[in-house]
């Protein structure tokens, strides 16, 4: 049986020709030719991943006050593969989850979110992030994890955002980072885990409120690791002093550290207590002190 192509090619021909004489049976044959042929391609179309179309009215619905009286818009989750154009009649938001969707390109019209303080684009497939996001001067947190960026693709504009408090970089092909990042001198988490880094960022010595940074699953020597202060590996451990605990939680700590001086006073040797003058809050201590604040 000849092929799809090929029919529709034979039947192009025949109508072409103006041949009159063809039977009636084979112009129902032309006819059906066609019609089968521009349903298999229509078919073919369908088949493509399209994405969801966002309108006004859903952005609208999506538009939520959070406890702390900040306008959220929050369209994550919701397979966009472009930048929905009519956000931007939203752009007076203060928070904007645009994470978990199909993007692949932020358009230079992000610098319009002027209020910007929170922005989270994690999990798309972005591989550039626009030079205009360098103008969200109040942006404090920005979520770039899990995309495809690269060196290439993350602008030294990003060193602008001077207000910035939160910067996860992680899940990406980033062989470096841009030294513009020095002037983010409010930055305090910076996650650059799962990259193709080889060495420890020399701008990291710049910030210097700088509290936690991840570096894990990078390939970097471990020759390097000399330089970072281990005190800054939080995944590991947490210090905080006695003023910064309440009642309740300084109870608890002082419990699990009556404990764990007493395993090690029964053991063969007598050890001295460690970190004597630190507290070391269990996760569920963590946990409670976060509800009381």
């Amino acid at each position: 049986m000849e092929g799809s192509s090929t029919n529709l090619g034979r039947a192009f021909l025949c109508l072409k020709s103006g041949d009159c004489t063809l039977s009636g049976s084979a112009l129902i044959w032309v006819v059906d030719e066609l019609q089968y042929c521009m349903m298999a391609k229509g078919k073919k179309r369908s088949s493509e991943p399209k994405g969801r179309k966002i309108t006004l009215k859903m952005a609208k619905l999506a538009l939520k006050l959070t406890v702390d009286g900040k306008r959220r818009l929050d369209l994550s989750n919701m397979e966009i593969t472009t930048f929905p154009k009519c956000i931007l009649k939203l752009c007076d938001v203060d928070e904007l989850d645009l994470s978990r969707n199909l993007l692949k390109k932020i358009p230079d019209s992000i610098a319009k979110f002027v209020n910007l303080c929170f922005l989270d684009l994690h999990s798309n497939q972005l591989d550039q992030v626009p030079e205009a996001i360098g103008r969200l001067h109040n942006l404090y947190s920005l979520n770039l994890c899990n995309n495809c960026l690269s060196t290439v693709g993350l602008p030294n504009e990003i060193g602008l955002l001077r207000k910035l408090r939160s910067l996860n970089l992680g899940m990406n092909v980033l062989e470096s980072i841009p030294s513009s990042i020095a002037a983010l001198k409010e930055l305090r988490h910076l996650g650059l885990f799962n990259n193709h880094l080889t060495r420890v960022p020399e701008c990291l010595d710049n910030l210097p409120y700088l509290e936690t940074v991840n570096l894990k699953c990078n390939p970097i020597p471990l020759e390097d690791d000399k330089g970072i202060d281990p005190i800054q590996r939080v995944e590991c451990m947490y210090l905080v002093r006695e003023s910064c605990l309440c009642a309740c939680c300084l109870q608890k700590v002082k419990d699990n550290r009556q404990r764990v001086n007493s395993r090690l006073s029964r053991g063969p040797t007598h050890r001295k207590s460690i970190f004597a003058s630190l507290n070391t809050p269990n996760l569920v201590v963590q946990e409670d002190q976060a509800i009381w604040r």
